[in-house]
């Protein structure tokens, strides 16, 4: 794993009364200034996914072997990867600190 990611491998993503499996690339932070926890990342190029965000900003469930959490799906990038974003407690351990909600 890249010392920048929090989490790298794989995950289910869960919307549109589907799951499907994933790879994905997460990181986070915790922000001061709203006082919450913020990841976000990238899901491997899938048609299904794309699928499922349907040309638009979606909520899904990101469920990892390390916990899942709600997240939103935007716009592809070139490769046909989909960013997930997130705030509150990710789908990936934290090391240092609790997160909250």
């Amino acid at each position: 794993m890249d010392e920048d990611d929090d989490y790298r491998g794989a995950a289910t993503l869960l919307g549109a009364d589907r799951e499907v499996a994933v790879e994905v690339v997460l990181r986070g932070h915790f922000q001061p200034i709203d006082g919450r926890f913020h990841w976000y990342g990238r899901i491997a190029a899938h048609p299904e996914v794309r699928e499922i965000a349907d040309g638009r900003a979606k909520a899904v469930v990101l469920r990892t072997p390390q916990g899942e959490a709600v997240g939103k799906l935007s716009d592809p990038d070139p490769w046909g990867r989909l960013r997930i974003t997130g705030t509150g407690r990710p789908p990936f351990e934290v090391e240092g600190f609790e997160v909250e909600g």
